[in-house]
């Protein structure tokens, strides 16, 4: 990569943490368009069309295609009022609709490491009886209300009987809202974002009789990456972790790292069997976000090493979308390790709703495969 580029690129970085995303946006632009593949770095490019991993060949993201969803990103964010923050970043004027009976509170949680707002979905058939605990993380750009309604999780707990929290990011702690899933000081147990997701859980798990050992956390893209490290940093709070679009547990330590590891994976932090988290990854493999290749590191985390029995299957859901499902399952039978690889997808939540950002409407159902696998496990 040419000097010019490198200093554009820095540059937006700095904009974009201090919310001047329009001059961020230009930098970018500037950064696109002005950097020829021929000055790309050996480590962003080779002379290889794809990635093979696990036996499967993965299509490699140009640097290009990089910026490029970096530039629409930015596109979609906006600048908030710095007024009372951190709660403003939990409300939204067009709420997810309820049904009778049921709950979408706002609520916050404080510690030493800081306040963040969440919301809380209470299904209209708790009558004080325990439930299932599901923590989301929503994604850059995205709100509790926005998450909740593309995702229909939600709708989804009306149904199966259990509670859903929102942790939200507000833009003081990132500028683009994204959990800062690539920063060493947050990627460890009680401190920093996991502190406080940790704590936003523990606070639901005083106040409502949450059933023993059934409490979940999944997340997209910023949000699925987070999961992964709490997971990794609370084995004994989370019976199992959903990753959608999202990176391993210490597959970058700083922004470029993060860069690289969105591109061409990262180099996931090591994992012992006795602290693995079984997990469930969904992942597009026309994703030019997050390259493909994560998802295979997530459930590579996963395994940490255990003799499991992969089991392939292909098919495609109601609304035409392919699919191949792996599932690593152990001697008793039980799915440790599930990984849905989305033919022609992006980076989208599949089987969402229009009605939220991100969404792939035509996948199959990512909300309610991950109920499916979290039933089978819990904490003892």
């Amino acid at each position: 990569m040419n000097a010019p580029t490198k200093i554009d690129m820095l540059a937006a970085l700095r904009l974009t943490r201090e919310g001047r995303l329009e001059e961020a946006m230009t930098a970018l632009r500037g950064a696109f368009s002005s950097a020829p593949q021929s000055n790309i770095e050996p480590e962003f490019e080779s002379s290889a069309p794809s990635r093979t991993f696990g036996g499967a060949s993965l299509p490699r993201i140009s640097l290009r295609e990089t910026l490029g969803g970096l530039v629409e990103r930015l596109g979609r964010l906006r600048p908030t009022p710095p007024l009372d923050e951190a709660f403003a970043q939990a409300s939204d004027p067009a709420p997810a609709r309820k049904a009778d009976g049921s709950r979408f509170e706002q609520r916050s949680f404080a510690n030493a490491a800081g306040v963040r707002a969440y919301k809380l979905y209470v299904p209209s058939g708790f009558n004080g009886q325990p439930l299932p605990l599901v923590v989301m993380l929503h994604g850059c750009a995205q709100s509790p209300d926005d998450f909740a309604a593309g995702t229909r999780m939600n709708h989804l707990a009306e149904e199966q009987t259990f509670l859903v929290a929102y942790p939200a990011q507000p833009q003081s702690a990132n500028a683009g809202k994204c959990w800062n899933w690539f920063k060493s000081g947050d990627q460890q147990r009680d401190r920093g974002e996991p502190s406080l997701i940790a704590g936003i859980t523990r606070q639901i798990m005083e106040e409502f009789p949450v059933a023993q050992g059934r409490v979940y956390i999944a997340g997209l893209s910023a949000g699925g990456a987070a999961a992964a490290i709490m997971g990794s940093a609370y084995p004994d709070l989370y019976a199992a972790i959903g990753v959608h679009s999202g990176l391993a547990c210490g597959a970058a330590r700083d922004m470029p790292s993060a860069f690289t590891a969105m591109k061409n994976g990262g180099s996931p932090a090591a994992t012992s069997r006795a602290s693995a988290v079984p997990a469930i990854v969904f992942h597009g493999d026309s994703d030019t976000t997050v390259h493909p290749v994560n998802g295979h590191e997530v459930i590579t985390q996963a395994k940490a090493g255990a003799k499991l029995d992969p089991k392939v299957t292909g098919g495609v859901s109601p609304n035409g979308r392919k699919y191949t499902q792996t599932v690593h399952v152990d001697a008793g039978g039980r799915p440790m390790a599930e990984h849905w690889v989305l033919h022609g997808s992006g980076h989208a939540w599949s089987g969402g709703s229009a009605a939220g950002s991100y969404t792939d409407p035509h996948g199959p159902d990512a909300s309610r495969e991950m109920m499916r696998f979290f039933a089978h496990h819990r904490i003892r």
